[in-house]
């Protein structure tokens, strides 16, 4: 079944990569995240393709899909969705907003108030939404992807410690290689290819199937053991504040699995472990003022934890 896994990757990596060139290790995780039940947040500098990206990337799912583009005027109704008195029946009935879908893209979310980013909660951890004290269950499968631009704070609000710990990921595009940037020119300058013209690649039975092979990766003692060490080594290191949470492990667990399953492997190794462990676990650390002004982030936390703790044998 991972070499099903693999297969299905390598599809979606070459579809998404017409329209989004040189990403294939995003496109791998953004499709890991999918099959482990996680939410990826994709933050970066404006103009490097993340609305392209998560776009293709839902196009290539036979899913319903829908869009949130958040502004400060946005409102928590305009997400979960309304009650609506219905006078034939003289009962109020509940019409859905747009977060009731498989995939949605939340589109700079940092734009959006606290309190309409904490709409999101409950969905990202529960998988339902609640509208006047009636709980609504969300579609099978669910996935949040959304992004942000770190960089025009102006206008924004930063999303707390508890909307970030509900992302699975944190990804990063990062600018592309010289020859990658003329590829985009080769292929967009003369017209832009949109995300509306690639065909779905795989409908929901596919995705629910795929989804199984990935929980049916093994993960031996030893990694497992290997995981919890990195994840208690975050909160000890030095100008940490808030380490990763028991929550953080368990999505370096799943995390790990998805990517021995894109391997085509049956069983986690601690290679699948540590390339996963910065888009897991930098985003779940919070450092004190002191290290912040000395330049001090997450990222390097997590460099200093994967050279400290000892790796184990792999397990066959």
């Amino acid at each position: 079944m991972s070499a099903d896994v693999r297969a299905a990757t390598d599809a979606l990596v070459a579809q998404v990569g017409r329209i989004v060139l040189g990403k294939r290790a995003v496109v791998e995780r953004l499709f890991g995240a999918l099959l482990v039940d996680g939410h990826v947040l994709i933050d970066d500098v404006p103009g490097v393709g993340k609305t392209t990206l998560a776009r293709a990337v839902a196009r290539s799912l036979d899913l319903s899909f829908s869009r949130i583009q958040c502004t400060p005027d946005l409102v928590p109704s305009d997400i979960t969705g309304v009650s609506v008195y219905d006078p034939a029946r003289g009962a109020f009935s509940y019409r859905p907003g747009p977060l009731v879908a498989n995939v949605v893209l939340v589109d700079e979310i940092n734009r959006a108030t606290p309190r309409a980013q904490s709409s999101l909660l409950e969905a990202m951890q529960e998988r339902q939404v609640t509208v006047d004290e009636a709980s609504h269950p969300l579609p099978d499968p669910f996935f949040i992807i959304a992004t942000q631009n770190p960089v025009e704070l102006e206008g924004t609000f930063p999303l707390p410690e508890a909307q970030l710990d509900r992302f699975l990921l944190v990804l990063r595009l990062g600018y592309p290689e010289v020859g990658e940037e003329e590829g985009i020119l080769r292929t967009h300058g003369p017209v832009t290819v949109a995300a509306e013209t690639l065909a779905p690649l795989f409908d929901r039975a596919a995705v629910l199937a795929l989804r199984e092979a990935v929980r049916a990766v093994r993960v031996g003692e030893a990694v497992r053991s290997y995981i919890v060490a990195l994840v208690r080594a975050t909160r000890k290191a030095d100008g940490v504040e808030l380490g990763a949470s028991p929550r953080a492990a368990l999505a370096l667990y799943r995390a790990a699995q998805a990517q021995a399953a894109m391997r085509g492997r049956g069983h986690v190794l601690p290679d699948d472990v540590k390339a996963q462990a910065q888009a897991v676990l930098a985003h779940r650390i919070f450092l004190g003022a002191d290290a912040q002004m000395r330049g001090r982030g997450g990222a390097a936390v997590v460099t200093e934890v994967l050279n400290r703790v000892p790796v184990p044998a792999e397990e066959a």
